[in-house]
């Protein structure tokens, strides 16, 4: 997760394939469009499941909104923030999920940063079964 985290920092613009996997790491079953269909016209996305429905693929590193929703949806509990820094010809965001942050050239590449930061961190925290020992 740390190093697509990172691949949404470097990213300039949204990318579908990137939408991908940002829902693949958060726990979903993703079928991706065949490459042979994908054109212009028809951008690369897929569809994913949550329960037993498919849904389109959410532009989660293009549109904030798809964004936030996925992670109320993963984590209605966490907080998070979202902040522009502008520059004398630049602008770039910074967002801060459950105290780990992300920064990105638009606001929802920033946001999926840190929520991929905060779901590493959380996984690194999760206590792991032991296998029972055998006597």
């Amino acid at each position: 997760m740390l190093a697509l985290a990172e691949r949404c920092e470097e990213a300039s613009k949204p990318d579908r394939m990137l939408d991908a996997e940002i829902y693949e790491a958060l726990g979903y079953t993703v079928r991706r469009k065949p490459t042979n269909l994908v054109s212009r016209r028809a951008p690369a996305g897929g569809i994913y499941q949550q329960g037993s429905l498919w849904k389109t693929l959410g532009t989660v590193s293009g549109d904030i909104e798809v964004a936030v929703g996925l992670l109320r949806q993963k984590a209605p509990e966490w907080g998070w923030s979202l902040q522009c820094m502008t520059g004398e010809n630049t602008a770039a965001f910074q967002a801060l999920v459950a105290e780990c942050t992300g920064n990105g050239v638009i606001g929802s590449l920033a946001l999926c940063a840190a929520m991929l930061r905060a779901f590493a961190r959380q996984d690194d925290h999760t206590p792991r079964q032991r296998p029972a020992s055998r006597p």
